[in-house]
């Protein structure tokens, strides 16, 4: 059997199992223009590894392919079209550390600006007002790219200022205050799609009028970083990633609320709702991520549970909404 016939194969089998299989797909047919359209069986463990050790692969992304291919030939294995698996043992796992990017504010600032160059050939899926607004709403909001992708222009209530993120689970949602900057931002991005004359439901959509599509978007964001020239520089192997923006927000929350000398015990808990968050664990994690100059006092700062909810606290809440 040739091998494009066996990933074709393989694939429909996969799909009419339910999975959608794309990124599967994606990468056996690029296994099988790397070692060309030859018997199955006459693949060796030498193409495999110089197909798994290409330019730039982490070990998180051997090992993923790795999983792939062995699976693949065991399917084959087992209905007698290869003898034995052709594979390199596999690499040991590299233990996952909690790395987020945080983003400077002037980073912040030179994606943005640099939208417009981005975003400016005509095969573009999406436009630089576009995607600016998503960018500001992710920093503005600390919400998971999914959250931001899904949201509906019913979610959006700028007369109450507020904004129902909805989770791709169980029909969860929360309700979310939105400040005075992000409120103008999301106002003037609203009046530049009636000028278009946009009718889509979805908040965010391309030129069709979809929801933003999540490998486009990943890729332009790619793209976007390249001609913002903004990249790593504390020796991790992982570049900066819109989810990053989440984590960004969070740090520059708590480094605000900090030289406003706002209480962090108040402030922790309502941070962790805010983005929707199960715990206050997940939460305290960004006071290790905050400038250097705040970390031992806030390292001396501990939340405590109340029997009273954040969102019941005037105070609190004006101060949300103010930021």
């Amino acid at each position: 059997m040739r091998l494009e016939q066996a990933i074709s194969a393989y694939i429909e089998q996969k799909r009419a199992g339910g999975a959608a299989f794309a990124k599967g797909a994606q990468i056996l047919r690029s296994f099988s223009r790397h070692v060309r359209n030859m018997d199955l069986q006459d693949i060796s463990e030498r193409q495999i590894t110089n197909f798994l050790n290409g330019p730039q692969t982490s070990t998180v992304t051997w090992r993923s392919k790795h999983l792939l291919l062995k699976h693949f030939f065991l399917y084959w294995r087992a209905r007698g079209e290869v003898a034995g698996l052709p594979l390199p043992p596999s690499r040991a796992p590299v233990p996952q550390v909690f790395t987020p990017y945080i983003y400077s504010r002037s980073e912040v600032r030179q994606l943005l600006q640099a939208t417009r160059v981005s975003q400016r050939d005509k095969a573009c899926k999406f436009d630089a007002g576009t995607f600016r607004a998503f960018l500001l709403f992710l920093y503005g909001t600390g919400a998971l790219t999914g959250e931001a992708r899904r949201l509906k222009r019913c979610d959006l209530d700028l007369r109450r200022r507020r904004v129902t993120i909805r989770g791709s689970q169980f029909g969860r949602f929360r309700v979310l205050p939105i400040g005075t900057d992000l409120y103008g931002i999301l106002r003037t991005y609203i009046n530049s799609r009636q000028r278009r004359g946009t009718s889509s439901e979805h908040f965010f959509s391309d030129v069709d009028g979809h929801a933003l599509n999540e490998t486009t978007l990943a890729k332009s964001f790619q793209r976007l970083r390249r001609i913002a020239q903004v990249v790593r520089r504390d020796g991790y192997p992982y570049a900066p990633r819109l989810h990053d923006f989440r984590h960004t927000f969070a740090v520059h929350r708590l480094s605000s609320w900090f030289k406003r000398k706002a209480d962090i015990n108040r402030m922790i808990p309502a941070l962790s709702a805010y983005m929707g968050l199960v715990g206050l664990g997940s939460t305290e994690r960004y006071l290790t991520m905050t400038s250097e100059r705040f970390r031992t006092q806030l390292d001396k700062l501990s939340p405590k549970r109340s029997k009273k909810h954040w969102r019941d606290d005037a105070a609190l809440m004006q101060f949300i909404e103010g930021l």
